[in-house]
C-alpha cells in the first residue's frame, strides 16, 4: 500500500479551491481528511451547478469525510475543538480575523494543540494594505503579474483554467508536509501560512529573473518565443502543438520533415537566438506549411523524426487517449446517491504504485454521525 500519510488526521475548514485542493492532496496520500462544513449548504462550491454535488465540488474533494458543524454556536465550536484534539493538521482559507472570532486565535491553538500543524491560506497575506480585500483566482493572477503573461493587452479576455487557486493549494500541501516531517523529530507543530499572491509570483520565477537580470519585460509571447513553442491549424482544421526547446537537433529534424532544409541557412532562422528574435516570421512560415496537410500526416512524420509534438486535444479526447488509458489516470466510482463519477488518480507513484483507499467526494454531512461517534468513543477512552 502507498498510503504514506495513513494515521494522519486533517481537519479542513476549506471552501472553493485553495484549502480543499490541499486537503485532497493529503487525502490522496492516505490522510483521513475531515471536511467541516456549515449547515446552510456547506462549501459554496457544492451549489455551483444546482443541487449540493456540483462538478466543481467533486473535482476538489475526493477521499474526504464531510461533517456538518454550526460554528456560530457553542456546541459546534466544542465539537470542532474536540476534532482538533485528535488532529495532526488544520487547514483553513478564511479571511484574516475569522479564526479569532471562532475562538481559535493563534495563541490558543499554540497552547492547546502544541503538536498541531496549522496551515492558513489567504489572498494577500495576514496583514498589509490588501489584507482585507476579497481574493479570487483572477484577482491574484492579475496582481501577481501572472495574467500579464496570458492576456493580449490590445484585446484582453480572461480565459483558461484556475491557476492561482490551484498552485496556492499545492504550496500549502508542500508546507504542511515539511512541517509534519519536522514534527516526527521534534514533536512540535508549526504555523504554516501561504497566500495566493505570493504563490502566483513563485509560480513564474523565470519572468522575474528575466526582468531583474536582463530587463526583459515578459509578454504573452515572450516565453513561447524563447522556448520555440508553436500551435498550428492543420489542413483538416485540427490543431497541433510543437515545442522545439533549445536542442539544435529538433530544429534540424523539423526542417527535414517539412521539406525545407533551406530555412536552416536563412539568416533570420539559422541560430536559436535568431529564431527567438524572428519568432513571428517563422511562425507564419510554418503555419502555411502545416496548413497544407492534415494532422495525422504531420503526427506520423514528426513522431518518426523524434520531434516533440502533440495534438491539441479536447477534454473529451483526453479521456480517450491511449497513453492516458494505459496510465490509468482516470477511474470510475459509484456513489450510493449521486451515481457514477469519473475521478482522477493522484499523479504521484510511490514504489511504482498509487493505490489508496478510494472514497468518492462526500455529500453534505455524510459522515457527521460517524465522526462525532468516534470523538465520543475517544473521550470515553481518555484517562480521567
Amino acid at each position: 500500500m502507498t498510503e504514506v500519510l495513513k494515521g494522519v488526521r486533517v481537519v479542513e475548514l476549506g471552501t472553493m479551491i485553495t484549502a480543499p485542493l490541499a486537503g485532497m492532496m493529503l487525502a490522496d496520500l492516505g490522510a483521513d481528511v475531515v471536511k467541516v462544513e456549515r449547515p446552510d449548504g456547506g462549501d459554496p462550491f457544492r451549489g455551483f451547478r444546482g443541487g449540493l454535488y456540483s462538478p466543481h465540488f467533486v473535482a476538489f474533494n475526493r477521499n474526504k469525510r464531510s461533517v456538518v458543524l454550526d460554528l456560530q454556536d457553542d456546541a459546534g465550536k466544542a465539537a470542532l475543538r474536540a476534532l482538533l484534539r485528535e488532529a495532526d493538521v488544520l487547514i483553513d482559507n478564511y479571511r484574516s480575523g475569522v479564526m479569532d472570532r471562532l475562538g481559535l486565535a493563534a495563541e490558543f491553538i499554540r497552547s492547546e494543540y502544541p503538536r498541531l500543524v496549522w496551515c492558513s491560506i489567504t489572498g494577500f497575506g495576514a496583514d498589509g494594505p490588501y489584507a482585507d480585500r476579497p481574493a479570487y483566482d483572477a484577482v491574484a493572477g492579475a496582481l501577481s503579474g501572472l495574467a500579464s503573461l496570458m492576456l493580449d493587452p490590445a484585446a484582453p479576455a480572461a480565459s483558461g483554467p484556475t491557476i492561482a487557486d490551484n498552485i496556492t493549494g499545492m504550496y500549502a500541501a508542500y508546507g504542511i508536509l515539511g512541517a509534519l516531517y519536522e514534527r516526527e523529530k521534534t514533536g512540535r507543530g508549526r504555523r504554516i501560512e501561504t497566500n495566493m499572491l505570493e504563490s502566483s509570483i513563485a509560480f513564474i520565477p523565470d519572468s522575474f529573473s528575466n526582468f531583474t537580470r536582463l530587463q526583459i519585460d515578459n509578454q504573452p509571447r515572450t516565453r513561447v518565443a524563447s522556448s520555440q513553442s508553436y500551435a498550428f491549424r492543420c489542413g483538416d482544421g485540427k490543431l497541433l502543438a510543437l515545442h522545439l526547446s533549445s536542442p539544435q537537433k529538433f530544429w534540424e529534424s523539423l526542417m527535414e520533415v517539412i521539406g525545407r532544409p533551406d530555412l536552416k541557412d536563412d539568416a533570420r532562422f539559422a541560430t536559436r537566438d535568431a529564431r527567438v528574435r524572428n519568432y513571428g516570421l517563422l511562425e507564419k512560415e510554418l503555419a502555411r506549411i502545416f496548413g497544407s496537410k492534415d494532422r495525422l500526416h504531420w503526427m506520423t512524420v514528426l513522431e518518426r523524426a523524434d520531434v516533440p509534438f502533440a495534438p491539441v486535444q479536447t477534454i473529451a479526447e483526453v479521456l480517450e487517449d491511449p497513453q492516458i488509458n494505459h496510465l490509468g489516470t482516470f477511474y470510475s466510482e459509484d456513489h450510493p446517491t449521486e451515481g457514477q463519477l469519473t475521478l482522477i488518480r493522484r499523479p504521484v507513484l510511490i514504489d511504482g504504485q498509487r493505490d489508496v483507499r478510494s472514497r468518492p467526494p462526500p455529500t453534505l454531512g455524510e459522515h457527521t454521525g460517524t465522526v462525532l461517534a468516534e470523538l465520543a468513543a475517544t473521550d470515553l477512552e481518555r484517562p480521567i
